[in-house]
């Protein structure tokens, strides 16, 4: 099962403030073990919202705000995608993450081709495999 792993942002992360020396060697040492265990598949850390965009749909038109935006607690400032056996796993995995001070991770399960049932119709699994392959080899 694969698995997106939502790191809530906080005041720091939006004030750009980087982690410590001592927090990236934990980090660094935290996704080495899930690499080596077959779990890891990416994970990055994102730029505060000062630095990005939102885009909003609306009746066959789209609205682009700047940010920053508002901290409302659904704000992200990094994730991982894992693949593991089972929501357990993830959480067991992500109990170990070398975070503190009230930080907030979320675990969202990621669908896969089979969840869509009859509406992925054989032409759509296609064309999907096809596009994942392209992507895969840039």
């Amino acid at each position: 099962m694969k698995f997106m792993v939502i790191v809530k942002a906080n005041k720091d992360t939006e004030a750009g403030v980087m982690p410590s020396t001592e927090l990236l060697a934990a980090m660094g040492k935290f996704n080495e073990e899930m690499v080596k265990a077959g779990v890891m598949q990416a994970g990055e850390g994102l730029h505060p919202t000062n630095k990005g965009a939102r885009v909003k749909y609306a009746g066959g038109q789209s609205t682009v705000s700047h940010g920053p935006f508002s901290p409302t607690g659904d704000l992200v400032c990094g994730f991982w995608l894992i693949e593991t056996k089972s929501l357990d796993e993830a959480i067991g995995w992500m109990k170990r993450a070398p975070f503190d001070g009230g930080s907030e991770i979320e675990i969202r399960q990621v669908f896969a081709a089979e969840d869509f049932g009859e509406a992925l119709t054989p032409e759509l699994r296609e064309r999907e495999e096809r596009l994942r392959a392209q992507a895969a080899k840039k």
